[in-house]
């Protein structure tokens, strides 16, 4: 047994199962497996609601062993679950919460050898690993029935085979638009644009006010979850202090209506800006909501909708552009990941196998923009998308850093990540490692487009100005040096190819200076596998 005894562990629910009623497993025929990110009883099956057979939690402490995620994430996970399960029994189902040190399937083959009188049913999971598992456990009990997943607007048949081959966001998403009738004037997109992405790209005024963060008290069971991680998972990524996220149905409602009122009316405008005023900014921060069934995509469009219909102030940019993140964005990646799986977990399109950069442990590196943009992560599990791609991901491909090792470090380090969503945000759209299926174009750019969109330049140690030298921003020479190595790529793209003939055209004294400083640069840039930095017990001060 890892890290504690049972009896430990008995000690960190004692509050949570004082709240649960006693229930004899053996009493009951029908089974209805919820898995932890499905934590919605209006996706269950009618009957299971009709019926209200029992309800059957795994609180799998082993599974997440294999990868350190971040303290935060774990104490929302488990949190999370047995807050649902708690309410579900004030909804009259009745509930067998198995907390274990086995993965989910050893926990499922257990029970069923043990109760083989049970029908056990579970919809569908979200993730590949825990389908595959399931899957095979199902061959060898007949007992064991599935449902479809219901967690999605959009169906996979109609749309895996063309993303597969290339076909892009845009279409997708309008495609969504007239399915669902969101934002539409009969046949035509409300405002006559499909896309108000131009109008969302402004820099954070200096004396705009930034709203609050959503928060809410913990409770005594949340309490009991934060000891946990912090005994079980003491070298995990990230902190569990000061963890204030809701955890509850209630809690993801009245965060949604935050962002409606607080929020909404800037988001579009100052949707790409980054500050380090904060980390979230106008952004909803709901994500981690509808990835575990807290909220659905629908009942967060429908709320948004009717709140713009009913608000005048609130343009037509930021509605789109919110509407278009969820409807959009979160449908489209999860058919690519349904499309792609399980090849697209070793693409490596550059072929980069360097480690990490230390700084994505630590958040300990001279660049502004990276400090700032990782140690929200360290502290919260949490910044936007803009960061994720401009910055984080950015700067992986400039140092040549293995887009696999960078997609491990995103799925433990963000509250958000799940395999489903994070794998093609990094190895699909930030990195290009698929090769061009999902992004049309790498997505890289110089420090002049972090100056553009937000205000770490002006206090960072290196000079934006500069475009090479010691004193110059790495993202500068960095990104100049991946045009020269990567030429063939833009080369091949058309709308891209202009880059390479610019490069071309700097003189050759300029081009000296590009590779000297790069290889410099990347020569003294300490790096850290995941393995390493595990082993070293890293810790805020560094290395």
């Amino acid at each position: 047994m890892d890290y504690v005894s049972f009896y430990m562990l008995d000690n960190y629910r004692e509050h949570f199962d004082s709240s649960l009623s006693k229930i004899n497993p053996l009493e009951y025929r029908k089974v209805y497996l919820v898995w932890h990110d499905q934590l919605s009883v209006d996706n269950f099956p009618a009957w299971v609601r009709d019926e209200k057979p029992l309800l059957l939690f795994i609180e799998s402490l082993s599974g997440v062993n294999l990868i350190p995620h971040h303290k935060k994430k774990l104490v929302f996970l488990f949190s999370a679950l047995r807050h649902f399960a708690l309410d579900c029994k004030l909804m009259g189902f009745n509930v067998f919460y198995h907390s274990t040190y086995n993965d989910h399937t050893s926990s499922i083959v257990e029970l069923l050898q043990k109760y083989t009188h049970w029908d056990l049913s579970y919809m569908q999971p979200n993730e590949w690993d825990s389908r595959k598992a399931i899957e095979v456990v199902k061959k060898n009990y007949p007992c064991i029935q599935e449902y479809s997943n219901t967690f999605f607007l959009a169906p996979l048949e109609p749309y895996v085979l063309r993303i597969s081959k290339g076909w892009r966001l845009e279409f997708f998403y309008r495609d969504m638009r007239r399915r669902t009738g969101y934002l539409m004037d009969d046949e035509k997109p409300l405002g006559g644009e499909w896309n108000y992405d131009k109008e969302n790209r402004k820099k954070l005024p200096r004396e705009i006010n930034l709203p609050t963060i959503y928060g809410t008290p913990i409770d005594r069971i949340t309490n009991e979850v934060i000891d946990m991680v912090e005994a079980i998972y003491p070298k995990n990524f990230g902190i569990s202090k000061d963890f204030n996220y809701g955890v509850t149905r209630s809690d993801a409602l009245d965060a949604l209506q935050f962002f409606l009122e607080n929020a909404l009316e800037y988001f579009g405008p100052y949707e790409d800006a980054m500050t380090i005023r904060g980390s979230v900014l106008y952004h909803s921060h709901l994500s981690m909501y509808l990835n575990v069934g807290l909220l659905s995509p629908k009942e967060v469009c429908d709320t948004a909708i009717h709140y713009f219909k009913n608000n005048q102030n609130i343009p037509i940019s930021s509605i789109e552009g919110f509407i278009r993140q969820i409807i959009g964005w979160r449908e489209y990646v999860r058919i690519y990941y349904e499309a792609m799986m399980p090849d697209i977990r070793i693409t490596n399109y550059f072929n980069f196998e360097r480690s990490l950069p230390a700084m994505y442990w630590t958040a300990v590196t001279e660049m502004k923009c990276m400090s700032e943009c990782i140690q929200p992560v360290i502290e919260n599990g949490y910044v936007h998308h803009i960061p994720r791609l401009m910055v984080l991901s950015n700067f992986s491909n400039l140092t040549g850093t293995d887009p696999r090792a960078l997609n491990e470090w995103f799925w433990l380090g963000f509250i958000d990540a799940h395999e489903w969503v994070v794998l093609p945000n990094v190895l699909g759209m930030s990195t290009f490692a698929d090769g061009g299926i999902l992004a049309s174009k790498p997505y890289v750019a110089g420090g002049n487009y972090i100056n553009k969109m937000s205000d770490y330049c002006s206090q960072c140690s290196y000079s934006v100005k500069e475009k090479t030298g010691d004193n110059a921003c790495p993202f500068n020479y960095l990104y100049w040096n991946f045009i020269d190595h990567q030429r063939e790529t833009f080369n091949k793209n058309g709308r891209a190819n202009f880059i390479v003939k610019t490069f071309d055209n700097k003189s050759m004294e300029e081009k000296n200076a590009i590779k000297t400083s790069s290889e410099k640069f990347l020569a003294e840039l300490p790096r850290l596998s995941k393995e390493e930095w595990h082993n070293n017990t890293l810790t805020l001060d560094g290395i």
